[in-house]
């Protein structure tokens, strides 16, 4: 499989909500395939340990274990010692709400939001970090972490329907996380920041975790309005107003710099754009869930 071969199939993804469990998890399972296309195998899997150090040979140890550049440094055989690495715990926090339904193509925020929560979740949990999948709509889904497979699309199943009537609980959702968290986790955000209370709960959970949004845009959700004028309402709160051709209907920029003030990292993904490339090139810049931990 080559790159463009995979970008390619990333660009024709049908909202998840079309398929059959058995044939979304086979696409969820090449998402994260595609996405650790071309990496370094030993980071992106792990064996689950971490090299500690290096001390003399004593008979009976394994000489599978000897590290052969210090002993040919020494002169005599040394072995190689390992650490078992603390597995992070990795929440993704989904958002359900009425504004992701908002799409101007065939994949919408929300099908979007499914497929980058199932492909991360399964990725790192093949890197060995236990996996909570937990709902920004109104749909709740349990929020222990695991590294059960099952557990991973049975937290997934429900968030696949569109929800074109949810309100948004995106930042309470946060803060339940940070909260609850047994100790420093990564949390993923999933959302179009369209919550009032994101931002601040991002803040406070950036404080003692790995915090990452991953901001949604739909392109016609963005720019000025390419019309005379329209009345709107907010998919979520209802307010009515009145855009002109003047009105910037969307400032990604400005979301992204707020996210990153807050202290957390910031992606942003487009719709009408395959999201693997850009993800995979942001998980490799800053290095999360690298071998079970952020």
């Amino acid at each position: 499989m080559t790159a463009a071969a995979a970008e390619h199939r990333d660009a024709t993804l049908p909202p998840p909500e079309r398929l059959a469990g058995g044939n979304f998890e086979m696409v969820v399972r090449r998402l994260a395939d595609d996405l650790a296309f071309g990496s370094d195998a030993s980071r992106l899997v792990g064996s689950g340990l971490e090299y500690a150090g290096s001390r003399p040979y004593v008979p009976g140890d394994p000489v599978r274990s000897i590290d052969w550049r210090v002993t040919a440094r020494a002169g005599r055989a040394f072995i190689r010692e390992h650490e078992a690495l603390k597995r992070t715990a990795v929440y993704l926090v989904v958002d359900t709400s009425a504004s992701m339904s908002v799409r101007s193509g065939e994949l919408g925020k929300h099908g979007l939001a499914v497929w980058v929560a199932a492909s991360l979740g399964l990725l790192a949990q093949r890197r060995m970090s236990p996996v909570a999948v937990v709902g920004g709509g109104e749909r709740t889904v349990p929020t222990v972490p695991s590294l059960a497979r099952a557990d991973l699309w049975n937290a997934l199943e429900p968030l696949r329907a569109d929800g074109a009537a949810e309100s948004t609980n995106v930042g309470e959702r946060l803060r339940t996380v940070a909260t609850r968290a047994a100790r420093a986790s990564v949390i993923v955000a999933i959302t179009d920041m369209h919550c009032p209370q994101a931002l601040p709960a991002i803040g406070q959970a950036a404080q003692r975790h790995d915090c990452v949004v991953i901001h949604l845009v739909d392109p016609a959700e963005s720019g000025p309005l390419r019309a005379g004028f329209f009345r709107g309402r907010e998919a979520e709160t209802g307010r009515s107003f009145v855009a002109t051709r003047t009105t910037e209907l969307g400032r990604p920029d400005a979301v992204r710099t707020e996210v990153i003030r807050s202290g957390a990292d910031c992606l942003q993904l487009a719709t009408d754009r395959p999201f693997v490339p850009e993800l995979r090139a942001f998980l490799a810049t800053r290095g999360m869930l690298a071998r079970g931990r952020a």
